[in-house]
């Protein structure tokens, strides 16, 4: 699966969003000021080609749905940012992440108790 731009990647936050959706309801998605509708318009083409974007003709408007959902790119990039910055070991990533300062004692019970929970589905 190839990367996305940071202008690509909002792109697409706004159309898993919307599940499907003409051009102008994409820009209406921006905050101001939004992008010109030519930039936006060519981000989506660009999408087009690197299939994460796929559409149906309406006339002569086309009307765009994601061919990638955010799931299957959430873990590709999970998985480059572990490949890339720890090594290719999750347990690097884990003990980074739990140890960050941001985390209340809180989240932390709450990270614990999902994994205590994946480990039980997975012992079984």
């Amino acid at each position: 699966m190839k990367e996305l731009t940071k202008a690509e990647e909002q792109l697409m936050q706004h159309l898993w969003k919307l599940e499907k959706a003409y051009l102008k309801d994409i820009v209406m998605e921006y905050e101001e000021p939004k992008p010109a509708y030519t930039t936006i318009s060519t981000v989506v083409n660009v999408l087009v080609r690197k299939s994460f974007i796929g559409f149906d003709l309406h006339g002569k408007a086309k009307h765009y749905f994601p061919l990638v959902s955010k799931e299957e790119y959430s873990n590709h990039s999970v998985k480059g940012l572990v490949n890339n910055f720890f090594n290719n070991s999750y347990k690097q990533f884990a003990s980074f992440f739990t140890s960050r300062k941001e985390l209340s004692v809180d989240e932390l019970k709450e990270i614990r108790k999902m994994i205590d929970d994946e480990i039980k589905k997975k012992a079984k």
